[in-house]
């Protein structure tokens, strides 16, 4: 499988022939499993105080006075304690200890990145993401490593413009929403689009370039993962990699 090395004026330089990588098998079961396992390993443990609703004086009457068997508090006759009372225990509480990872076994991770980096190769899963690809001629998009030290934002906005991806990011900037529920009055208002994924060798300042641009993810091909490669376990996420990273993919995740 070839394809194109483009500049970053967005004209072909030369034909590379692509790692075994890109001819994957297509496993979004796999790929599932594997972000979940990443998102849930983010997972920070919360639970309720275990004697939350426990610290009273009740005791129960006992029987033989016409009133519920329950627990009253020592100077009155107020239920405490049990969990229909006002101020009672929880009946089954979120407990701390309980751990919320999903495990995923190695080989099945490194099948599952294998898996979505094949994905961006495939032009129908990527526009079934949503993704804007107008004239793009091939996905993925290879580019020379030059863009590695690109480090302002205008630089990076005409690069993207003559690499034909700026309508992907207009979208991502256009989707961002606010979220239905209570999650809006929880740290998390509003709701955002993903878009273009950069992957290089190395950061020589592209992160400082690409950041200010919405739905942007930069990630140096080391640290490439399940969860960037399918956002919401929807693989086809559309990506650029440099030259080099694509070289460098062939000994990955092997």
């Amino acid at each position: 499988m070839k394809a194109n090395v483009y500049s970053m004026e967005g004209e072909v330089k030369e034909e590379i022939e692509l790692p075994a990588i890109f001819n994957e098998e297509y496993r979004p079961d796999l790929i599932k499993r594997a972000v979940i396992s990443a998102q849930t390993a983010r997972v920070q443990p919360w639970g309720n105080d275990p004697e939350a609703g426990k610290r009273t004086s009740a005791k129960g009457w006992g029987s033989g006075r016409g009133t519920a068997r329950v627990p009253r508090i020592k100077n009155g006759s107020k239920a405490a304690f049990v969990p229909m009372a006002v101020g009672g225990r929880r009946a089954h509480p979120t407990r701390a200890e309980k751990n919320h990872h999903e495990k995923i076994n190695i080989k099945e991770r490194r099948f599952a990145i294998r898996s979505a980096v094949a994905a961006t190769a495939n032009k129908e899963l990527v526009e079934n993401r949503g993704h804007r690809l107008g004239d793009l001629e091939q996905v993925p998009i290879i580019v020379e490593d030059d863009i590695c030290s690109v480090k302002t934002t205008k630089q990076t906005r005409e690069i993207f413009q003559n690499l034909g991806v700026y309508d992907d990011i207009t979208r991502a900037k256009e989707g961002k929403r606010i979220r239905a529920g209570r999650g809006k009055t929880r740290g998390r208002k509003y709701k955002k689009v993903k878009g273009p994924l950069l992957v290089v060798s190395e950061d020589n300042g592209i992160k400082l370039g690409a950041r200010n641009h919405a739905g942007v993810d930069v990630v140096t091909v080391e640290n490439l993962n399940a969860e960037l490669l399918a956002p919401g376990t929807h693989p086809g996420r559309l990506t650029i990699f440099t030259k080099s990273a694509v070289e460098k993919l062939g000994g990955l995740f092997q």
